[in-house]
């Protein structure tokens, strides 16, 4: 018999889970992960026999406050993650761990995707899709969960297992459950006899709307089963726990069109609308006067709305999509003949281009960032959906604004969803003064909205935020089915008690999150979870919102006396927040106001390093040729010796010095260093020279891997390859295959980008390191009239931040060669088939794109895994704590483990070291590929 999973009750863990991205913060008893849905019926069977709340915790992006408890809370995101893609993509099944982009990259093959299109799409699990019922900018009402779920596997309170999926569900939901089936039966009865009750449903969920149950699925479905099924979407986790969901897909319009719509004022923008839903736009989005000044200042933010001259103005987003191109010319031509009868104030045209179209919507997806991250300091961002009939937008919007003079939100902004009627508005509110003006702004906005015929809520769930005022919304009596709907489907109240429902008129006023100021790298932090998918160390220890949130909890801690707290955070924060954390930056392309947690990690290593290490690292840094050369050496001592010896003898070092000292002698480490011979030429860059070249000291320190057999000419070491020397000897044949000539400085061994130094926080050593890159690479490159070329991804982005401000452009490898050589280069046979890991850096730098094509240009088939995701090998990090690399590796190798291919490559040695240890194959640079087949 399955047991419960055990409960943590460690002080670390319970802070760690219980922040999400609203203004709540409850501190749960106990938490815990559960493996399988089998736990998940052990669990549940317990609390309801003890009645012991419960609350089930997912991505934890919505802003209501739907994932917090004071008893259990149980997070599903470690488990739950599968994925399986049916009918070619037009149906898939997906468990409630795995995020909305992750089963959308499993479609995209298909040309499919889901239909919810939320905003959090990177960070959001099907778990919170499905107890949110998430829309988002093009779903409606139409594509939204409810509409798009095919079926439902979930276990009820009691532990009873429901799959809509199964023939004769409803069958079985009577013969296990025949109390509520019955009373299910009865409240489709009662709802439909009632004229009155199926009218205000009607008008309510012609709407969006996530304000209450879902009770619209009384009148949609005539069994019990299937009505309990579409219960349960939008239910907030308060109704059952959902084990797998079956979603039908909507197929991808390959082609799509943006344009941006300036009117003079909301009330010609709001009026406006009919036209602009009749024309059948995917999107339609509006922005007020604030909204647009807040546009202006963002960066890349297009002409249309650099050169406006705010005054009253308003403006609406457009887009269309068609899957072929001469639909959409016409459908563009149909947008410029409305736009010209709309009285705009400022020139329109729609376009394809990529880069306009990404700074168009800068001026939408931007806002929440701009606000949100400049807010003043001690005071929270509070983002706020409601919905109301179109034609009551502009009135609504008007009312809104005069409630923001009203109250003194003087920074609000009001942007949404128009053509849906859904708008949000963001306010900055003190919350640790006097919740006096937010509870009166909230009586008065919730007034404002239902006089309009609106919802409360469109998109965000109601929460703790909107629970009181449901029944406003609804009336007695349609408060009293919910109400009598949650009592038959969990009678002990356990699941996620106060969201949704409440009988305390003043919920939304309680438990308020503390504003707690630590320190200026993280202060801007809104604890979305936005970065947490993408840290490599999310499954080992901490994700970067638990980073800071544990530093904020221990300082409220510490003012507020609990010292113990702030002790044992502290305590535990060295290994779970410092040294298992991979500082690869992943979270700042994540964060929606741009923070990068690796600064703050970086900041505290430097005020943690001994004067010791520090006088180390500055005499490393002096002698920068010798160490690498030394470490090349020991690599080739220990290469020769049976391999347990030097992982003895390093263990022996661990032990006595510490994890965070010794590195770990590792099973993937070369045998030997390699030897970076000179490439093209030696010195000044003459003339003829195309580019400065710095071979990056990382391929001296550890050599290439073993090459595939059989590629190009002889298939192993011999001086027509380069299987022993990598990726340097490869660019260097590359350069001279298509007539460039490439320059490498005298002093190049010398040199470093810089990111070994300040990873451990040695800012001293990072600074004398980079100040002498910059004195020779300015040299090397006539004063920045040539580019210098670096040939690893990671030591591209160090060299790039040395060189930053000098006017010296800094290019990686794979982009100099796909945009320079790859043109001229002859592809002689090309490969079968390459697994591409992309890196954190091919991200940073926008590369990725290069490393693809690339290895494209060499292969019949590339594959490049859906789970990729930073390695956490992170230059030496992997071998001092090897359980983060193992951690962040392990969905991709189980993918890559799946599907054999004739090469493995990658755009960073230490990274192709990484995966090499997860995956057991020899990953090698992309460029050591193209060297093959261009032999």
């Amino acid at each position: 018999m399955t047991v419960a999973p055990p409960l943590d009750t460690d002080v670390v863990a319970r802070h760690a889970l219980a922040h999400d991205a609203s203004h709540y913060l409850l501190l749960p008893e106990a938490v815990t992960a559960p493996e399988d849905e089998a736990q998940v019926v052990a669990m549940l069977r317990e609390a309801t026999r003890a009645r012991r709340p419960l609350t089930f915790r997912s991505g934890g992006t919505s802003l209501s406050g739907q994932a917090q408890s004071d008893s259990v809370l149980a997070d599903v995101r470690r488990h739950f993650r599968e994925v399986e893609v049916l009918d070619g993509g037009e149906r898939v099944r997906v468990g409630p761990g795995t995020t909305l982009r992750q089963v959308n990259a499993h479609l995209l093959r298909h040309m499919r995707r889901l239909g919810p299109d939320p905003a959090s799409e990177s960070a959001c699990t099907i778990g919170g899709v499905i107890a949110n019922n998430s829309s988002g900018m093009a779903a409606g009402i139409q594509e939204n969960s409810y509409r798009t779920l095919e079926s439902l596997r979930f276990v009820l309170p009691s532990g009873t297992v429901v799959d809509t999926g199964l023939e004769g569900a409803d069958a079985r939901l009577r013969r296990d459950e025949p109390e509520l089936h019955e009373g299910l039966l009865r409240l489709m009865r009662r709802v439909r006899d009632d004229a009155a009750a199926t009218r205000v449903i009607r008008e309510r969920f012609a709407l969006k709307n996530t304000m209450g149950y879902g009770i619209n699925a009384l009148l949609d479905f005539e069994t019990p089963a299937e009505v309990l099924a579409h219960l349960v979407v939008g239910s907030e986790g308060t109704l059952a726990f959902v084990s797998s969901a079956v979603f039908r897909t909507v197929p991808i319009q390959r082609h799509i069109t943006t344009g941006l719509l300036v009117l003079p004022s909301l009330a010609a923008a709001t009026a406006a609308l009919p036209e602009v839903v009749g024309a059948g736009f995917a999107t339609a989005e509006l922005m007020d006067a604030r909204s647009l000044v807040v546009a202006q200042g963002l960066a890349g933010a297009p002409q249309e709305i650099r050169g406006l001259e705010v005054e009253d103005h308003a403006a609406l987003l457009v887009e269309h999509r068609a899957d072929e191109p001469a639909a959409l010319e016409a459908l563009a031509a149909e947008a410029g003949a409305l736009a010209g009868s709309l009285g705009l104030a400022a020139p329109f045209s729609m376009t394809t281009d990529a880069a306009r179209r990404a700074a168009l919507w800068t001026t939408r997806k931007g806002l929440y960032a701009a606000v949100a991250g400049a807010r003043p300091a001690g005071s929270t961002a509070l983002l706020e959906d409601v919905a109301v009939p179109v034609p009551e937008l502009e009135a609504t919007c008007r009312g809104l604004q005069e409630l923001f003079d009203r109250h003194a939100y003087d920074e609000s902004v009001i942007f949404g969803h128009a053509k849906d009627g859904n708008i949000h508005f963001l306010l900055n509110e003190r919350l640790g003064e006097s919740g006096d003006r937010l509870e009166a702004f909230t009586e008065e906005m919730v007034e404002l909205v239902l006089d309009h015929g609106g919802n409360l809520k469109a998109e965000h769930g109601t929460g703790r935020v909107m629970a009181p005022f449901v029944e406003r919304q609804y009336g007695p009596e349609l408060y009293g089915v919910m109400r009598e709907l949650k009592v038959l489907v969990d009678p002990a109240g356990i699941l996620n008690p106060g969201v949704v429902l409440t009988g305390d008129p003043s919920a939304h006023m309680r438990d308020l999150k503390p504003v707690v100021e630590i320190e200026e790298e993280a202060d801007r932090c809104v604890e979305c979870g936005y970065c947490e998918p993408v840290c490599p160390s999310k499954d080992l220890t901490l994700t970067p919102r638990q980073r800071i949130v544990l530093r904020r909890d221990a300082e409220h801690a510490e003012r507020r006396g609990d010292l113990a707290t702030a002790a044992a955070i502290r305590e535990a924060y060295d290994y779970q927040g410092l040294q298992t954390c991979a500082v690869d930056g992943m979270c700042l392309t994540a964060c929606p106001v741009g923070i990068n947690t690796g600064d703050l990690v970086r900041r505290l290593r430097a005020e943690d390093a001994a004067p010791a290490a520090a006088t180390a690292w500055g005499a490393a840094a002096g002698s920068w040729d010798l160490l690498t050369r030394g470490a090349s050496a020991a690599m080739g001592v220990a290469g020769a010796m049976p391999a347990v010896l030097p992982r003895l003898a390093t263990e022996v070092g661990r032990a006595v010095l510490g994890a965070d000292v010794v590195p770990q002698y590792r099973d993937e480490l070369p045998r030997r260093g390699g030897s970076v011979r000179r490439a093209g030429g030696r010195g000044r860059a003459s003339a003829d020279v195309a580019a400065v070249y710095l071979p990056a000291c990382v391929h001296t320190m550890f050599g290439a891997a073993e090459e595939p057999r059989g590629t190009g000419g002889c298939g192993g070491d011999c001086a027509c390859g380069s299987s022993s020397a990598g990726v340097p000897a490869a660019l260097d044949l590359l350069a001279q295959r298509a007539g460039v000539r490439l320059a490498v400085p005298d002093d190049a061994a010398s040199l470093c980008c810089g990111t070994p130094f300040s990873s451990k926080g040695m800012t001293a050593a990072k600074e004398q390191m980079r100040e002498r890159v910059r004195t020779a690479l300015l040299a090397a490159s006539r004063g920045g009239e040539l580019p210098v070329v670096v040939d690893a991804s990671s030591c591209t982005e160090g060299i790039a931040g040395a060189m930053e401000g000098s006017g010296v452009e800094v290019v990686d490898a794979i982009s100099f060669v796909r945009g320079q050589l790859l043109e001229r280069l002859e592809i002689g046979e090309r490969t079968g088939s390459v697994t591409v890991h992309p890196t954190c850096s091919t991200t940073h730098l926008g590369a990725t794109a290069d490393l693809v094509a690339i290895a494209e240009a060499c292969a019949d088939e590339v594959v490049v895994p859906v789970e990729w995701g930073c390695c956490g090998y992170a230059g030496d990090r992997g071998m001092l704590h090897p359980e983060l690399t193992q951690s962040a590796t392990r969905a991709e190798a189980a993918e890559v483990a799946r599907r054999e291919t004739d090469w493995y490559v990658s755009a960073n040695r230490t990274c192709e070291l990484g995966m090499q240890a997860a995956t057991g194959k020899s990953y090698r640079h992309v460029l050591e590929l193209l060297e093959a087949v261009t032999r």
